[in-house]
C-alpha cells in the first residue's frame, strides 16, 4: 500500500499458490490461501479426468497481460513435455487478426476455450471471447460445452450457464505473478498432465524457500537482486538483457518484462514520496544464439553498457541431437554461451580500434541441468523473488500497477467516441484529442 494515498492495498499471496509441499513456510492467511489453491487443483484434476474420453486436442487461452505472458512463456518452455495430440494456443491482442489466426489452426469441435479475467470485465478479453463464441455458433456448436472460465469467485464470468466449468483466481494474486495459479495451471495441466504441473509447482515452492535463506550465499534471488541494484543504481546501467540459451524459453524475456517493469517501474515510494533514484530497469532479451547475430555488437562494443543475465542448460529437452565435427549441438550451444560471457568480461586488446573490445561488461549465468517442469518452476520463482527483493530495497510497492490504468481510461473515452460516430452523434466536444485522431482516419 501507499501510506496516505489511495492504492490497491491488497494482500500479496502468490507464493501460497504452490505452498502445499512438505512444511508450509508461511502464516495463517497464506495457509488458507494455499488450501484454496490446492482445492482448485483437485477440481481441475477431476474435470480433466471427466473430459479425457471426449477427444479434445486443442485449448485456446484468451486473456491479456499476466493472463497470457507468463502462461505462454511457461507453456512454450515446457512444450517438449506435452501429451501427444495436445496443443495450446493464446489469444491476447484485441486486434481481430490475432483470434482469426488461431481459429484457422484448430478443429472447434475438439477445442476448449479458457477465458481468463479476474474481474470478469476485461474489455479486450471479453471482445475476443465474443468473436470466438460467434465462430462456435456459426459452426453449429454450443459454446457452453467448450468454454471454461478462470475468474474471481462471484464475478460476471462465474456463470454456469455460459461456462462449462469455472476455476477461481483470487484478489491477492497479481496478474504478473499468476502463472502458478489457475491462470497457468488449467492450460498447463491440459497440455502436459497434472503430475508434471505438480512438479512445476514444487520447483517454484522450493525456490520460495531458498528466498527465505538468511545466508546470502545460499539465497540466490536476493543475491541476484543485489547484483542488479549494484549495476543499476551504483554503476548507472539503465537496462538488463535476459538471454536464455534455450529456444524453448523464447518468450520468457517477454514475461520478465512485465514481471519486472510493471512491478518496479514506479516513481513513488510506499510513503507517497517521489524517489530521487532509479527504480526498475528496462528489461529486454532474445534467445541465444540468435541474438549473437542481432544485437550483440552493441553489448560488446557499444557506448551503453548492458548487464546481461544468461540462462543455460547442460542437457537438451528432446533426445535428439547430432554430433558434427566432434561435438554435439548442445555442446556448441553451451560453447557459445560461455564464450559470450567470457568475451563480455575480458574483452580483447587490439591496436586496431575497430577490433578492440573494452570488456568489463557485467554478466552472469543461471545454469541448470535441463529445462524440465521442476526447473522451470524454480526459475520462475527465482525471478519473482528477485523482483520483490529489489522493490523492498527501493521501498516501493511492487504489487500495484497504476501506470496501466491511464491508458485504459483514455481508450474507453475514444471507444465511446467511435460508438457515437457510428450513430452519427456529436462526439468532438467531450474529448477533443480523441476526436482529432478519429477525424484523421476518416479518409483511410
Amino acid at each position: 500500500k501507499i501510506e496516505g494515498y489511495e492504492s490497491e492495498n491488497r494482500m500479496v499471496l502468490h507464493t501460497a499458490m504452490r505452498d502445499f509441499f512438505d512444511k508450509p513456510a508461511t502464516g495463517d492467511e497464506a495457509k488458507q490461501a494455499a488450501s484454496l489453491a490446492y482445492a482448485e487443483l483437485e477440481k481441475l484434476k477431476s474435470f480433466l479426468d471427466k473430459i479425457e474420453a471426449e477427444g479434445f486436442t486443442d485449448l485456446i487461452q484468451v486473456g491479456i497481460g499476466g493472463s497470457e505472458l507468463g502462461p505462454k512463456a511457461i507453456y512454450l518452455a515446457l512444450e517438449a513435455f506435452h501429451r501427444p495430440g495436445r496443443r495450446v494456443h493464446f489469444v491476447s491482442n484485441v486486434d481481430p487478426d490475432d483470434a482469426a489466426h488461431v481459429l484457422k489452426q484448430v478443429d472447434l469441435n475438439k477445442t476448449l476455450v479458457v477465458i481468463v479475467s479476474k474481474s470478469g470485465s476485461t474489455l479486450e478479453t471479453l471482445t475476443n471471447e465474443e468473436l470466438i463464441r460467434k465462430r462456435f455458433l456459426h459452426e453449429g456448436l454450443s459454446p457452453e460445452k467448450h468454454f471454461l472460465a478462470v475468474t474471481g469467485k462471484g464475478s460476471p464470468m462465474d456463470n454456469p450457464e455460459r461456462y462449462r466449468q469455472s476455476f477461481y483466481m483470487y484478489d491477492y494474486v497479481g496478474g504478473r505473478y499468476s502463472a502458478t495459479s489457475m491462470v497457468g495451471c488449467v492450460m498447463l495441466a491440459f497440455a502436459i498432465g497434472m503430475e508434471k504441473v505438480l512438479d512445476f509447482l514444487r520447483g517454484a515452492s522450493n525456490m520460495d524457500k531458498v528466498a527465505l535463506e538468511e545466508d546470502l550465499n545460499k539465497n540466490l534471488p536476493l543475491l541476484s537482486a543485489l547484483l542488479g541494484i549494484w549495476n543499476h543504481n551504483f554503476l548507472n546501467y539503465p537496462t538488463t538483457a535476459i538471454i536464455p540459451y534455450s529456444q524453448a524459453m523464447s518468450r520468457f524475456p517477454a514475461h520478465l518484462q512485465q514481471c519486472d517493469m510493471e512491478s518496479n517501474g514506479k516513481r513513488i515510494d510506499r510513503h507517497g514520496h517521489t524517489v530521487d533514484f532509479w527504480t526498475g530497469p528496462i528489461i529486454w532479451g532474445e534467445p541465444g544464439t540468435n541474438g549473437q547475430h542481432s544485437f550483440y555488437q552493441l553489448i560488446h562494443q557499444g557506448t551503453i553498457t548492458v548487464p546481461v543475465e544468461f540462462i543455460g542448460f547442460r542437457v537438451a529437452q528432446y533426445n535428439e541431437d547430432t554430433t558434427f565435427k566432434g561435438t554435439t549441438s548442445q555442446e556448441k550451444l553451451l560453447s557459445n554461451l560461455f564464450a559470450q560471457s567470457i568475451g563480455l568480461a575480458t574483452g580483447q586488446k587490439s591496436e586496431n580500434p575497430n577490433k578492440h573490445f573494452p570488456g568489463n561488461r557485467p554478466n552472469r549465468i543461471l545454469l541448470a541441468k535441463r529445462c524440465d517442469p521442476y526447473t522451470m518452476g524454480a526459475i520462475l520463482s527465482y525471478y519473482e523473488n528477485k523482483v520483490a527483493f529489489q522493490g523492498f530495497i527501493w521501498d516501493i510497492n511492487s504489487f500495484d500497477q497504476e501506470g496501466v490504468q491511464l491508458g485504459k481510461v483514455l481508450a474507453n473515452k475514444i471507444i465511446d467516441q467511435f460508438a457515437k460516430q457510428a450513430k452519427e452523434e456529436e462526439y468532438e466536444k467531450e474529448f477533443p484529442l480523441g476526436a482529432f485522431f478519429l477525424d484523421e482516419i476518416k479518409g483511410l
